[in-house]
């Protein structure tokens, strides 16, 4: 494996080494070091809002000038903005006829992209607002009101309702549809409402979240909503639709995809037959229900099936195999399918894993005041689980199979 290289550093052109060591002169320390930095950024930024000033007016600082302009310098004005360095203080040159607008620092700005991104880095990984506030006045020594950071996460919303209304392509090969559950004050009481996640599978392999969607319970009405939702957004097909056994959801998808063919998550399955089992029997039990799912056809997984009924243990827990057999009908499909395809199919571990990294930044919070502040950290989390989303394996093998099963809906791949 060739090992990995550093990019060359550069010199600025014109930055001479006598340049360097007068600003280096006196340096030993690291704190000395972000002094000369802080100097240099501060130096820099002045020079070029006096540059932008003298474009302005027509005339250089300290020439004469021209007898026809009415406008003048009228010295500067004393400014904090913060950076993802730290507070920088500048001294903003002004006019009289205050029609300069700089561009470096525009006026009302007290932010520099830098600080924003920064702060949102952190809200995303779960930081409350107190704590962004001790973290940054810690960082940049300067006061930071919750209110600043509000300001900051506020301005996400405009993204995320852009993001929630995007087009979406018109054929998925799988959408996995699944929820968590985040507590949410709503009129005066904490809820515990569901987050609907929908994740799809484009004829490339490529994995895509296609968005996100808060209610007070997980029924199959608002899943109707949904379905409706991404068909107005350019969904034409789903080929395949991966639930997790609510009632009536089913019906809500085939109400708006009547082509499409629904699995059961066998995750879910398995978890709630492990419900019945006690923690000491619990690996056994699922040892038994493996060679169901893996069984190497439709019969043989019900063969499986009667046999872990008929076993001491299905005897001992008869909910599980009542359990089985009611969602059968969704299961039996998978089976038909070679190895790899029943991994894309049976389960929703893609989606789960978004769950995960969603739990991480949502477990610091006790509630959320409102739905928008639930959004605004759903929607950042997830920036950062779309970065983890790999394709999905063998594909080339999985897209194979299923353009012989649904033949002319299944579109070119990329």
């Amino acid at each position: 494996m060739a090992r990995w290289k550093a990019k060359p550093v550069t010199i600025p052109e014109g930055l001479t080494p006598e340049m360097l060591d007068a600003l280096s002169a006196g340096v030993h320390t690291p704190e000395q070091l972000d002094e000369v930095f802080r100097g240099l950024k501060k130096a820099m930024s002045e020079r070029i809002l006096r540059a932008e000033l003298t474009q302005h007016l027509g005339y250089p600082e300290g020439g004469e000038r021209p007898a026809d302009a009415s406008n003048a310098r009228n010295g500067t004005t004393p400014k904090t903005v913060l950076t993802d360095a730290g507070a920088l203080p500048l001294d903003v040159p002004r006019d009289r006829a205050s029609t300069f607008a700089p561009q470096l620092v525009p006026k009302g700005v007290r932010r520099l992209p830098g600080f924003d991104q920064k702060v949102l880095s952190l809200y995303a990984r779960g930081l409350t607002t107190r704590e962004l506030q001790a973290h940054l006045e810690e960082c940049y020594l300067v006061p930071v009101s919750p209110e600043l950071i509000s300001a900051v996460t506020a301005e996400v919303l405009q993204e995320v309702t852009a993001w929630q209304q995007r087009p979406l392509e018109p054929v998925y090969m799988a959408v996995a549809f699944d929820a968590l559950r985040v507590k949410i004050r709503d009129e005066g009481l904490v809820q515990n409402k569901a987050v609907y996640l929908a994740l799809g599978i484009l004829p490339s392999g490529r994995k895509e979240i296609l968005g996100f969607w808060i209610a007070q319970t997980e029924g199959a009405a608002f899943w109707q909503r949904v379905m409706s939702e991404l068909q107005g957004r350019g969904v034409r097909d789903i080929l395949i639709a991966m639930i997790d056994g609510l009632t009536g959801f089913p019906e809500a998808i085939h109400a708006v995809f009547p082509q499409t063919v629904i699995h059961q998550c066998v995750v879910h399955l398995v978890r709630q037959s492990l419900h019945y089992v006690p923690w000491k029997e619990r690996k056994a039990v699922a040892a038994q229900l493996r060679a169901i799912y893996h069984a190497a056809s439709e019969a043989a997984g019900r063969t499986a099936l009667e046999a872990f009924a008929a076993s001491p243990a299905g005897q001992r827990y008869p909910q599980i195999a009542t359990l089985w057999h009611r969602h059968w009908e969704r299961v039996a499909p998978a089976l038909a399918y070679p190895l790899p395809v029943r991994r894309l199919l049976y389960t929703t571990n893609a989606i789960e894993s978004v769950h995960m990294t969603l739990r991480k930044a949502l477990k610091v919070r006790g509630h959320f005041p409102n739905d928008e502040a639930a959004s605004k950290l759903i929607f950042l989390a997830l920036r950062n689980a779309v970065l983890k989303l790999g394709p999905a394996k063998e594909w080339r093998t999985v897209w194979q199979h299923l353009t012989l099963l649904f033949g002319d809906r299944v579109p070119v791949a990329e």
